[in-house]
């Protein structure tokens, strides 16, 4: 789908595992992720997400992710995973060198719509590292609020990547979707 902005919202297809891995990786890894605001460096090392675990969301049945492009170039994703009455948002991601434009505000306000239409819920869902505080404001601005509901950070499991404290865990952001 095209919008006024100049951006193509397609369903992610098996030809884009690599380069939405790379997307991810960018955004929220290593030096790279700095020239963004949605690093995770200094709280997380090693990988954020893998070839399999995108490959799964991809494929999934009640899932699709949603793959944003300017001028042909992939400069976002997100997650989104059909769970009753509400939607999961995940995987989001915005190229480090894109952020501070409207992209992201653009991405969340299609992923809702899309939800919305899709699926017919109420709410969007989404966990947040509770220690992330500008991010989760950012969320707020958009409409999202705490819940104050807390799931374990998967710690051992590096898959998720190698924490650098040991206070992390996820918060559960809830929206209403009018």
């Amino acid at each position: 789908m095209d919008t006024a902005a100049g951006l193509t919202f397609r369903d992610a297809t098996e030809t884009d595992v690599d380069a939405l891995v790379a997307l991810v990786e960018s955004a929220y890894r290593g030096d790279a992720s700095r020239a963004g605001w949605t690093t995770e460096a200094d709280i997380l090392e090693g990988q954020r997400t893998d070839p399999e675990g995108v490959l799964e969301v991809v494929k999934a049945p009640d899932s699709r992710l949603l793959t944003v492009e300017r001028d042909g170039r992939m400069v976002a994703c997100c997650q989104l995973e059909h769970r009753g009455d509400h939607a999961y948002f995940g995987m989001f991601a915005v190229s480090p060198t894109q952020q501070g434009g409207g992209l992201g505000k653009a991405v969340i306000a299609e992923a809702e719509r899309l939800a919305r239409e899709t699926w017919g819920v109420t709410e969007m869902h989404m966990t947040v590292i509770s220690v992330r505080d500008d991010l989760i404001a950012w969320y707020e601005r958009r409409g999202y609020r705490r819940t104050g509901k807390t799931s374990p950070f998967p710690y051992g499991d590096e898959r998720f990547g190698v924490p650098q404290r040991d206070d992390l865990e996820f918060e559960l952001l809830v929206k209403e979707l009018a």
